[in-house]
């Protein structure tokens, strides 16, 4: 019987940020899909990303990466008015200035988003299979 598990990864540091990164390059994400809950302090999005932890898969699975402890969110070059916006994202980069964490998702097209923290903490949960 071959079962099939739904993933679901940890990141409490660089490191385990860096293997979300790989996981999720490439993914497609839309506007729509993304939400900063400030008072919870939660900035959250819905991805569909290839399985590329696992060889030679063209597999497309639907996850949700959520970024916990955010006290500030900033975007450039992203037209937030635009819900049917749709942007790949490139890679997830961590820059750390004094106490302040600077988690930086980049998108194609020269778009990012900065989330502002002191700390790490980011879930990456698959949900489905496409």
């Amino acid at each position: 019987m071959n079962k099939s598990y739904l993933k679901k990864i940890i990141a409490k540091d660089s490191n385990g940020l860096q293997m979300i990164s790989a996981c999720c390059s490439g993914a497609i994400v839309k506007i729509s899909d993304m939400k900063y809950l400030k008072k919870n302090k939660i900035f959250l999005f819905f991805l569909e990303r290839f399985k590329k932890e696992e060889e030679k898969s063209n597999e497309k699975i639907s996850s949700i990466c959520k970024f916990e402890f955010i006290d500030n969110v900033k975007s450039k070059n992203i037209d937030q008015l635009n819900d049917k916006l749709i942007l790949e994202l490139l890679a997830i980069d961590i820059l750390k200035k004094n106490q302040i964490i600077e988690i930086n998702l980049l998108f194609n097209n020269n778009a990012f988003i900065t989330l502002f923290t002191e700390i790490i903490e980011v879930t990456l949960e698959d949900q489905n299979k496409n």
